[in-house]
């Protein structure tokens, strides 16, 4: 990629973003407008910003990435993505916006009149906000790191940089407009070099070649490994190697690769001849990396219990979005219960329309750049193809559109999140001071993710996305859909589901991350928590509720009336109020 060229267009879209959330310091001027834009954002716009911020490192990079190298049962991501607000549209996104409620901490408030209640919900909004920042920052790393050349970490730290001053700078008004933007940078920038490169795809003389097993060069390829590897050969391989395999030194000198383990230590290159099948990365537990057969779902592959992970996957993804405190917080901001539902009905094309476009990249990453395979950096598959395919001008311009396109996903759902962590934290954690005290709470919102960032490895990030989207599913999601529909959940009954579904979540991601169980029942359990703490989470609220009867909130029928009955026109009402506190 040439680095200029994607250094202009990284600038300009963090210039434009920074532009745009300026115009916050002018038109936001009171703590509804920071927090819910004052309740008047217009469906068609509030839809382009919920894709906006929806769309994130996972959707732009990797979703590519994990079809790249496990094959077509990875497209349950889309599916999962998009079908998730099928299920909001069902059973959440009107009876919410009725609640009143800025935050789910505010709902769980408002619903069952416990103050600690609102605590527990606190937490874990923060603990999802956070787990779903990390890929973000991840991303920001890898793209800006082969835009660049720089490091990893710095890309980070200008994500969390410029989303602090644009989420600080006006809230919740300036960021609407931000990730309206963003949603139309990021599908032009995908869709636009899509066109060429099916241009030249229609020219390929083998253009079903993603289809082989395993998938081999098509030129003469270089491959530098960043960390030691071990890479399984299937049949005799010749390369020539720079560096250290097998323990053995070689200068530009010529080997013979037989079949069987090899270890190829880090910082050397091997070069490959057309033809040449590559070989797969073992993962640390002796497994391969690649799929073993790419074309065919549940095939085995890289996970020992294929059926249970789709399964894990599907829970998560379905269920997850409803408990995402970055999406919700965005249908506090229209005007009524109908709006609501007319937004998610946008989101659904607009969202659904995006996903045709990143598998058709993971197919094409799998014909024409399989070395990612051997790295593992299967994430830049969507960065490098411009280059591979076209190549010359045209492919530079094309790909720093998607560097640009990769930038405004991590910044605008990284700006979603940590408006909606600062907002929880601003008001349960901080001295309520209003908008000040909101502009300290995104500093310390973006703070914690970015400094442990760097700790978390180099977890793919649509899969690091879908580990927040199973604790978002196992605490929220019975927190919503029984706080909105059953009248007698209860307050013990709400925090025993939320500290057991969704911590048995969180505590099954940390040890997916820190890695202690490499294989077997345990880790696949572990990797996909959702398929049994999504369970645990509603019955444990049903059961605890049930025993705790006597303890249904007094206001249990004004709440739900509230929830389930149209509201007034708007303008006809009296203005809004949160805790004694006008938002006029």
């Amino acid at each position: 990629m040439n680095q200029t060229y994607g250094v202009v267009a990284v600038s300009a879209a963090v210039v434009v973003t920074l532009v745009i959330g300026s115009t916050g310091l002018r038109i936001s001027r009171t703590t509804s407008d920071f927090y819910v834009a004052s309740r008047t954002v217009p469906p068609y716009l509030n839809a382009m910003a919920i894709s906006g911020e929806y769309l994130s490192a996972a959707s732009f990079l990797g979703i590519a990435g994990l079809v790249v190298a496990q094959g077509v049962e990875m497209l349950w991501f889309p599916v999962g993505y998009a079908a998730g607000y099928l299920v909001l549209l069902a059973f959440v996104a009107a009876p919410l916006r009725r609640s009143g409620a800025y935050t789910l901490p505010d709902f769980a408030d408002v619903r069952l009149e416990s103050r600690a209640a609102r605590r527990v919900a606190s937490v874990l909004v923060v603990g999802v906000g956070w787990l779903y920042l990390l890929p973000q920052l991840q991303g920001a790393g890898l793209t800006l790191g082969l835009v660049t050349g720089a490091p990893r970490w710095l890309g980070g730290a200008l994500v969390a940089v410029v989303v602090a001053l644009a989420v600080a700078a006006g809230g919740m008004r300036s960021i609407t407009f931000v990730q309206a933007f963003q949603y139309c940078l990021k599908l032009t920038a995908l869709l636009v070099p899509a066109l060429f490169l099916v241009l030249a795809w229609h020219g390929d003389p083998h253009p079903g070649a993603a289809l082989d097993e395993p998938p081999t060069f098509r030129r003469h390829t270089q491959v530098t490994v960043d960390d030691t590897v071990r890479l399984r050969i299937r049949e005799p391989l010749r390369a020539v190697a720079s560096g250290a395999v097998d323990g053995k030194r070689y200068d530009d000198e010529r080997l013979a690769l037989e079949p069987g383990v090899h270890e190829v230590r880090a910082g050397t290159a091997l070069r490959f001849p057309p033809g040449a099948p590559v070989p797969a990365r073992e993962s640390g537990d002796g497994r391969g990396g690649g799929a073993s057969s790419w074309a065919a779902p549940l095939s085995g592959g890289r996970d020992e219990h294929p059926l249970y992970t789709t399964y894990g996957l599907i829970f998560a993804t379905f269920l997850g979005t409803m408990g995402l405190p970055h999406v919700l917080v965005r249908f506090y901001t229209n005007p009524d219960g109908r709006a609501a539902r007319r937004t998610t009905v946008i989101v659904l094309a607009l969202v659904g329309g995006f996903y045709l476009l990143p598998p058709l990249y993971g197919l094409l990453g799998r014909i024409y750049a399989p070395d990612l395979l051997l790295t593992g950096n299967t994430d830049a598959a969507v960065l490098v193809l411009p280059e591979r395919l076209v190549g010359g001008a045209a492919g530079d311009l094309l790909g720093a559109l998607i560097a640009a396109g990769a930038c405004a996903a991590f910044l605008s759902t990284a700006s979603g999140l940590t408006l909606s962590v600062a907002g929880v934290l601003s008001q349960d954690v901080l001295p309520s001071l209003g908008v000040r005290h909101f502009r300290l709470a995104t500093l310390l919102a973006v703070a914690v993710p970015l400094t442990v960032s760097t700790a978390a490895g180099k977890l793919p990030v649509a899969n690091a996305v879908g580990l927040a989207f199973a604790v978002a599913a196992s605490s929220f999601c019975p927190l919503l859909v029984l706080g909105i529909w059953w009248r007698g959940l209860t307050a013990p009954g709400a925090i025993a589901g939320l500290l057991t579904g969704g911590g048995s979540a969180l505590t099954a991601v940390a040890l997916t991350i820190a890695g202690p169980f490499a294989d077997g029942w345990l880790h696949t359990l572990l990797a996909w928590p959702a398929v049994w703490s999504v369970p645990l989470g509603f019955l444990t609220m049903v059961l605890v509720s049930l025993a705790t009867r006597d303890r249904i909130p007094a206001g249990t029928d004004a709440a739900m009336a509230r929830l389930h009955l149209p509201e007034r026109p708007a303008g006809r009402g009296v203005p809004a109020t949160r805790r004694g506190v006008t938002t006029r």
